[in-house]
């Protein structure tokens, strides 16, 4: 049933009312400290760790894996949640190794960061490519998969859909990350709660199919046993997924090349924490890598009741289009559409509270990138604080009004989502590649630096073109493991450009690089022993 009952209006109502006061209340409490550039736009100094660490998910997790993620599940299985449990491994090699360079050089943008360790020309460039990719690629794809999964399963028209998460996350938006931090906590709650209803809908439809009656943990035995080739996380050359997950690769390979350039480089992800001492950063990391333990419970075992379901004849024409094509992103849709009222109206908020606080994330890192790093530096060097905070919720309509007004166009598109992520991919192993040497080879020329951002894009390109123009005679290698070749190139081809240049002398590195920042504490290490722990027996168990 594609509509909402009056108890889903009033139980979204009551999320919506909730995270509205309870953002007003925040800006109203610190409204004299808004008129500062570095509280609207980074809290600094405000957010707690459990602030951090919850804004940190709310901002990753977004329809695509409510949606994308539980298809990857119907289709392949629990390897999918690699990306889940090997962002929680990342996350903490960031705390450990990245925040405490940035927060010691006061690093608040990440072009702030190449214009200290290169020039402003590096600087600008990935700037304003930064701004172009978070406007018209992740916003506009954001908006875009969460209003269409929003009418999907509520029978909302899509434009509404559309306005209404614009609208929204401008709400959120404009009170600064502050706002969006705290809102962020109960968006995560909500997230959380609504994904585990419709978990245990699954688990328990499995079970009372099978005659088990009410119990879901016999459920989740059942779609083990039922499903048993669903439950392995490396795939072999022969596996017919084996291009979407290449094996080993997710361990060493292409996996750690997406995760460090998306939680370690990314404006987006990383800001949350630029405002914090190191102690409370590196805690809300480490509450966030919990959290992405988590994620796959909520958004992939889904995928797979639905799968055991749909092999046994529960789920029919549900689950296919109008051709009568098989499609996996379709479960969760189905999932929630069976939801009672009121639990219905639970997941609809989760799903759009996972959209509306990575439409704020990012319309937020937009702004402080616009405003700090193009504007105060080439518009109006003299601004004030207050109107650089002015000109930041400017940005914020304008951005997301773009992204409204682009994302239909996403409609021409076959799996927008896979499609988006493969050729944003295509610029990660140059961001990296240009931030490790930058952080740990202080001898890295900005020449060295130029090569690897102009050359990242070309490189993705040949390795996924090559194949077709040469008639497969050339290898078509997978996603993951071009990124892993394309680093390495690029890794190489920086080191000789800066061996071979005259100038490339040892000299006082621009950015402060002490090993004493990396010492962690005892809780800190304790809690990393224990993420690692249960990442080795997941992987051990479901290998």
């Amino acid at each position: 049933m594609k509509h909402l009952q009056p108890l889903d209006y009033i139980v979204f109502l009551i999320y919506f009312v909730i995270v509205a006061s309870y953002g007003y209340w925040i800006y109203q409490r610190k409204k004299s400290a808004m008129a500062s550039s570095k509280d609207f736009f980074l809290a600094e100094g405000s957010l707690t760790w459990w602030a951090i660490g919850a804004s940190l998910i709310a901002s990753n997790i977004s329809a695509e894996h409510f949606i994308g993620m539980s298809g990857s599940g119907f289709a392949l299985g629990l390897a999918i949640s690699t990306y889940e449990w090997m962002s929680a491994a990342t996350l903490i090699i960031v705390a450990v190794f990245f925040i405490p360079v940035y927060l010691k050089n006061r690093i608040y943008t990440m072009p702030q960061f190449l214009l200290q360790r290169y020039n402003s020309t590096v600087s600008t460039i990935m700037a304003v490519f930064w701004l172009l990719v978070y406007v018209f690629v992740n916003l506009t794809s954001i908006i875009y998969l969460g209003a269409l999964a929003i009418s999907a399963i509520s029978g909302i028209d899509f434009f509404w859909c559309i306005f209404g998460l614009a609208l929204f996350a401008v709400i959120v938006t404009l009170g600064g990350m502050k706002v969006i931090g705290y809102t962020d906590v109960i968006q995560v709650i909500v997230l959380i709660v609504g994904g585990l209803a419709t978990t245990y809908l699954a688990l328990h439809m499995v079970s009372r199919h099978f005659g088990y009656g009410d119990d879901i943990f016999k459920g989740l035995t059942l779609i083990r046993d039922k499903a048993d080739t669903h439950f392995h996380m490396i795939f072999p050359s022969t596996h017919p997924y084996y291009k979407d997950l290449p094996g080993l690769s997710v361990l060493i390979g292409g996996m750690w090349v997406n995760n460090l350039n998306y939680w370690g480089c990314n404006q987006y992800i990383i800001q949350r924490t630029l405002g914090a001492d190191l102690k409370t950063a590196r805690s809300g990391i480490l509450f966030a890598a919990f959290l992405k333990l988590l994620i796959p419970v909520i958004a992939v075992l889904p995928g797979i009741a639905a799968y055991v379901l749909y092999q046994n004849g529960v789920f029919g024409a549900e689950l296919h289009d109008a051709t009568g094509a098989l499609k996996p992103d379709q479960a969760y849709p189905t999932l929630l559409n069976l939801l009672p009222a009121g639990l219905k109206g639970l997941a609809f908020a989760a799903l759009t509270a996972a959209v509306v606080a990575s439409l704020a994330g990012k319309a937020n890192s937009i702004s402080t990138i616009f405003s700090l790093d193009i504007y105060h530096k080439y518009f109006n060097k003299n601004a004030s604080e207050k109107q650089l905070v002015r000109v930041g919720r400017y940005v914020v309509i304008v951005a997301m009004l773009i992204a409204a007004l682009v994302a239909p166009a996403l409609r021409t598109l076959d799996q927008a989502y896979q499609f988006i992520q493969e050729y944003v991919g295509f610029i990660a192993p140059g961001v990296l590649a240009i931030f490790l040497l930058g952080l740990w080879w202080k001898r890295t020329t900005t020449r060295a630096a130029m090569a690897g951002a102009l050359l990242t894009i070309p490189l993705s390109a040949v390795l996924k073109f090559l194949p077709v123009w040469t008639g497969g005679a050339f290898p078509d290698f997978p996603f993951l493991d071009r990124m892993s070749i394309v680093f390495g190139l690029l890794l190489l081809i920086m080191v000789v450009m800066t061996l071979v240049e005259e100038n490339s002398k040892y000299q006082e590195p621009v950015i402060i690089v002490d090993r004493k920042m990396y010492r962690a504490t005892p809780g800190f290490v304790v809690g990393s022993v224990i993420i690692m722990g249960i990442l080795t027996a997941l992987y051990t168990v479901f290998w």
